[in-house]
């Protein structure tokens, strides 16, 4: 069976470079051996997303009295109704990946894929017995979840993102290992349920390489939530009890219900048949040029597979530049303002470059910040909230990172996005009118601070 394109992987990267290859009037075939629409679909942005926003209705019932309301009796939370709208939310937007791809006259087939090699100028494809010949191939294999060599940990039934997204009973207490974007995501959610939450992290600081100085805000608003932070800990030993940490040359055992493990993922490589192909990698992911292309000129590689970025959006563009080179299009991926977000409450947000990584690359630097106290319409959302806006820029005034604390800086953090990609200057950027009165115009004063 022939093809223009076989594209391997049906997440973001995979099912949307499959729907561009299809206007792009290429006949494409995608392989899913799971099911469409990935991890981020099925078990990570979007279920983590919809229990952030019932965690988040539920700390409103819980402050509305700061805003002049007032809820008759204590405010519950029905556990196993949340878990059900999400399973809802995702059955709904799997639904419409299938009917995008089926309307866009993508062929779709359920099963793992391995490239065989080269015949007759043709890359061959295997998949359930059956044989594919394809001219191109793009790599959508995405990542998984990094299961670390912990002493006991694998005689302990253990949460991953899964399993944490999957179950309908809270625990009384839950050790998260990891301080990053999905340890905090899934603390933010527990805690609002009522769940005492201990988060161990090996760094100085939660959330890697994000702004330390609004991670650090973000970190103390969740220890005043009661959130026990264990920072520059290692993990020993997992128990029945719960975890064995050290620090310092001091052990201690925080003891838990439950025990996620959130320290990371690795790109999905085994098993393709790469090496059918001879495809350079570049450390744990698949070593793409700047059009996506691999070492193999007809092979290319999207989303998570390359292990440069592991985000569903940086993943979609990767997916839509691939199918532009092939089309014959001068289109190059930038990485220069791909935002980052954490869906905590309040939200965290950065886009370009942080304080850290310029003063360790020994980079000159400005920085103009606020705090979201500065926005009116920030005061009258967000009783008590805290929040900051900081600005990064170069000596040639071009701003170069945005940095970002407080609801709801996941809608706003593109604005200073699109000033990084195009390289516009602070003074360039400062005759855009915001309307008013939104939380954005923060951007637009901290600009002039």
């Amino acid at each position: 069976m022939d093809f223009d394109i076989a594209i391997i992987g049906g997440g973001p990267a995979g099912y949307n470079a499959a729907e561009k290859a299809a206007e792009n009037g290429l006949q494409a075939i995608l392989f899913e051996k799971k099911y469409l629409g990935g991890v981020c679909l099925n078990e990570g942005c979007i279920p983590t997303k919809t229990l952030l926003y019932s965690s988040k209705i539920f700390d409103s019932f819980k402050t509305a009295d700061k805003y002049g309301i007032s809820v008759n009796g204590n405010p519950s939370a029905d556990y196993p109704k949340i878990i059900k709208r999400k399973d809802k939310v995702v059955q709904t937007l799997t639904g419409g990946v299938g009917y995008k791809l089926s309307s866009a006259g993508v062929t779709v087939v359920k099963e793992t894929a391995t490239i065989l090699g080269e015949k007759d100028d043709e890359i061959q494809i295997s998949a359930a017995g059956k044989t594919y010949s394809v001219k191109y191939i793009l790599l959508c294999t995405g990542s998984e979840t990094v299961i670390p060599p912990i002493k006991g940990l694998s005689d302990t039934q253990f949460w991953t993102s899964k399993e944490a997204l999957e179950s309908t009973e809270l625990p009384k207490s839950l050790a998260i290992i990891g301080g990053g974007v999905i340890g905090m995501e899934f603390a933010s959610i527990f805690t609002s349920m009522g769940v005492q939450v201990h988060i161990i992290e090996m760094m100085p600081e939660i959330l890697g390489a994000m702004d330390k100085e609004t991670s650090a805000m973000l970190r103390t608003d969740y220890g005043k939530k009661g959130v026990k932070f264990y920072l520059n800990t290692k993990v020993t030993e997992v128990t029945a009890k719960g975890v064995v940490v050290e620090k310092d040359g001091k052990s201690q055992t925080i003891e838990a219900d439950k025990v996620l493990v959130s320290v990371g993922r690795r790109p999905v490589t085994k098993d393709l048949g790469l090496e059918t192909l001879n495809i350079a990698m570049k450390g744990n992911g698949v070593a793409v040029n700047e059009f996506m292309q691999t070492s193999h000129p007809r092979v290319y590689a999207a989303g998570d597979i390359t292990g440069f970025s592991l985000l569903a959006h940086t993943a979609i563009r990767e997916g839509e530049v691939a199918i532009h080179h092939i089309a014959g299009e001068d289109d190059r991926m930038s990485y220069k303002a791909i935002p980052g977000v954490v869906y905590t409450n309040p939200e965290i947000a950065g886009v370009g470059k942080t304080e850290e990584e310029l003063t360790a690359n020994g980079e000159a630097f400005r920085v103009l910040k606020l705090p979201m106290s500065y926005s009116g319409r920030f005061i009258a959302e967000n009783e008590g909230g805290s929040g900051l806006c900081k600005i990064i820029v170069n000596s040639n005034e071009q701003i170069i990172g945005c940095h970002m604390l407080g609801n709801p800086v996941s809608e706003l953090i593109l604005v200073a996005g699109i000033a990084i990609e195009n390289g516009d200057t602070v003074e360039e950027f400062r005759k855009h009118v915001y309307p008013h009165p939104t939380v954005g115009e923060i951007i637009h004063e901290t600009l002039f601070s």
